[in-house]
C-alpha cells in the first residue's frame, strides 16, 4: 500500500542547504512521548498567499515543490544526519537547529508534520518532527537530528536505509497525553510485520519457514537500498495498523525480535 510521494520540494535555504550533512559526533510504534520541542510551528493551509517555506524553491540547479498536504505520504530511502556544525544555524522556518531535539529536515513535506521513520536494517523507530529542509544529495530523504540519528544507529554508519511515513500534526488529548492525527488511509490495510532483514537471501528463507508454520502469510521481499541488496521477511496480513501492531506485539513476546508494522503492497 505504499503510496509513493516523491516530490520535490522546497522553500528558503537554511544549514539544510550544504550538500554533505552528516559529520562526527560532537568532542515504532508510534509512542506517547516528549519530544522535546521547543516550538510548536502553526498548521500550514493552503492558500493563494503562501508562507516562505511553501514557496518552490531552487538548489543546485534542482527545482523543489513543497506539499501542502501530507495524508498518505509514505517514502523509502536514505537516511542521513547532521549535527554541531549546523547546532545554532537557523532551520527553513526559522527556528535555531537543536542537534538534540527530536527533529528532521525533508525536501518537500510541510513544516510542523510528525513523521515516524523505521530503520529498515534494525527494526528501530523514532517520531520526528519536521522543521528544515533537505537533504540535498542525491538519493536521500532525510536528514536527522544528531539525537534521533543515534537513537536509530545511524551515527557510526553516517545514512542508513528507513521507511519515512507522514503522521499528522501533534495534538493534546484532555488528559495531556500527546497523540498523532493519522490519516485514515494509513490506518488502512494491508499491514505485516518485518522481522527481519538480511543481505544472505538463505538466512532469510530459514526465518521465513519457520514464520509459516504460524501463520498463513509469510515472505521474503527483496529490496536494492543503496546498492546493496536485503531480504526483508515479513508475516501475517492483517486489515488495520492496530491489528498488525497487535500482533507484532504478541510476536515479540513469543521471542521473535523487535519486528515492526510495514504497509504491503
Amino acid at each position: 500500500m505504499h503510496r509513493w510521494l516523491f516530490f520535490i520540494l522546497l522553500l528558503a535555504l537554511s544549514a539544510c542547504s550544504s550538500p554533505h550533512r552528516s559529520e562526527l559526533p560532537p568532542s515504532g510504534k508510534i509512542l506517547k512521548k516528549d519530544l522535546r520541542d521547543r516550538l510548536e510551528p502553526a498548521r500550514p493551509t493552503p492558500s493563494t498567499e503562501l508562507k516562505g517555506w511553501q514557496k518552490p524553491y531552487e538548489v543546485y540547479g534542482r527545482r523543489y515543490t513543497p506539499l501542502l498536504e501530507h495524508d498518505g505520504f509514505v517514502q523509502e530511502g536514505i537516511a542521513s544526519w547532521y549535527g554541531d556544525k549546523f547546532h545554532g544555524r537557523r532551520t527553513s522556518n526559522g527556528e535555531v537547529y537543536d542537534m538534540y531535539a527530536i527533529t528532521a529536515a525533508h525536501k518537500t513535506l510541510p513544516m510542523g508534520v510528525y513523521v515516524k521513520v523505521d530503520n529498515l536494517v534494525n527494526g528501530r523507530s523514532e517520531v520526528v518532527r519536521i522543521n528544515d529542509r533537505g537533504p540535498f544529495v542525491e538519493g536521500r530523504i532525510i536528514d536527522l537530528s544528531y539525537t534521533v540519528a543515534s537513537n536509530l544507529d545511524v551515527v557510526g554508519r553516517g545514512t542508513a536505509p528507513v521507511r519515512v511515513t507522514a503522521l499528522g500534526y501533534r495534538e493534546t488529548d484532555t488528559h495531556g497525553d500527546i497523540y498523532f492525527s493519522l490519516p485514515q488511509d494509513i490506518m488502512r490495510g494491508p499491514f505485516g510485520v518485518q522481522l527481519g532483514a538480511f543481505t544472505l537471501e538463505d538466512n532469510a528463507m530459514r526465518l521465513r519457514d519457520v514464520l509459516r508454520q504460524q501463520y498463513t502469510f509469510a515472505d521474503i521481499h527483496p529490496a536494492v537500498i543503496n546498492g546493496r541488496h536485503y531480504f526483508r521477511v515479513r508475516a501475517g496480513k492483517f486489515d488495520s495498523l492496530a491489528a498488525a501492531e497487535q500482533e507484532r506485539t504478541r510476536m515479540l513476546a513469543e521471542g521473535f525480535g523487535n519486528g515492526f508494522v510495514v504497509a504491503l503492497d
